[in-house]
């Protein structure tokens, strides 16, 4: 798709200096601030987000890169669709027909860099001098103090600013707010269900963004953060040895809290990471009543 799009892109007056999956970037929030702080230092100054929408309609968005680990911010973006990616490339080069490029050598072919996690990143990134040493924050315990402070849930993609990216995700785009609303019925239904048999202390389902200072503002000071991924890619993004994962290509999905007034995150004592999201989410609670050391 990228390879498709970016010649019109630059015949747009672009000038796409990487192609990345938005998989990539959202693995987790750790993850996301590691893309940002490298955009930072490449002097990024937009980003173009490609989604193909589950209709099969192709939808491009432009927004100026935020400069923090939220990529972009909740504004409007410039945006483009095309019921194919042929009609997208037409209307690329359509609304280039009325833009002055300022570039200067753009890129005659689409560049896919090696993830900053997974795959052959290590290498990647020590190859090229960059550092990808985001992995520091998380911390194999048990948060203190659950038992006082509220644990905020988040619903349908719903917590602090960084996860705005993921809204773009080809499963969550363009979703109208019914079918967002009836999407986080069933989820928060599905939840309650597991928190209420392993889990004692207080909990807030969010179902909306907020930023941490309205959380705080709310008592919740810790969130509870799901990603899913590929389990090595995980492991590492994390800090943890890949070469231990059961299986290294399975997809599973891995549950830990983040302590909003420190930012760390709390991976709890033991790796539980499952290819289901409600075994989970159980093994999760379960492990936080086992003793600290």
């Amino acid at each position: 798709m990228a390879k498709q799009v970016h010649p019109a892109l630059v015949e747009a007056g672009g000038d796409p200096v990487a192609y990345y999956e938005l998989e990539e970037l959202i693995l987790s929030e750790e993850v996301q601030t590691a893309y940002a702080q490298f955009f930072v230092r490449r002097h990024i100054g937009n980003i173009v987000l490609i989604t193909r929408k589950s209709s099969g309609e192709f939808v491009l968005n432009v927004l100026p890169f935020s400069q923090n680990n939220t990529i972009v911010n909740q504004q409007s973006a410039w945006t483009l669709s095309g019921k194919t990616i042929e009609e997208l490339e037409a209307a690329l080069e359509i609304a280039g027909q009325n833009t002055k490029s300022l570039n200067l050598m753009p890129l005659d072919m689409a560049t896919f860099p090696a993830p900053l996690v997974g795959g052959n990143s290590s290498a990647a990134s020590s190859k090229s001098g960059e550092s990808t040493a985001f992995s520091g924050k998380f911390i194999q315990k048990t948060p203190l103090n659950l038992d006082i402070f509220k644990l905020g849930v988040p619903l349908g993609g719903a917590s602090g600013e960084s996860a705005l990216l993921a809204t773009y995700r080809y499963d969550l785009y363009g979703k109208s707010a019914e079918a967002v609303e009836a999407a986080q019925k069933a989820e928060k239904a599905s939840l309650m269900s597991v928190f209420n048999a392993n889990y004692p202390y207080q909990v807030e389902y969010l179902d909306q963004i907020k930023t941490n200072k309205q959380l705080l503002a709310d008592k919740v000071q810790f969130v509870l953060m799901r990603v899913e991924g590929r389990e090595a890619d995980l492991m590492e993004s994390m800090g943890l040895d890949p070469s231990t994962a059961l299986d290294k290509d399975r997809i599973v999905v891995k549950y830990y809290i983040k302590l909003l007034v420190r930012d760390e995150l709390y991976l709890g004592p033991v790796w539980d990471a499952d290819p289901n999201g409600n075994t989970a989410l159980t093994k999760f609670l379960k492990n936080l009543e086992i003793p600290q050391k």
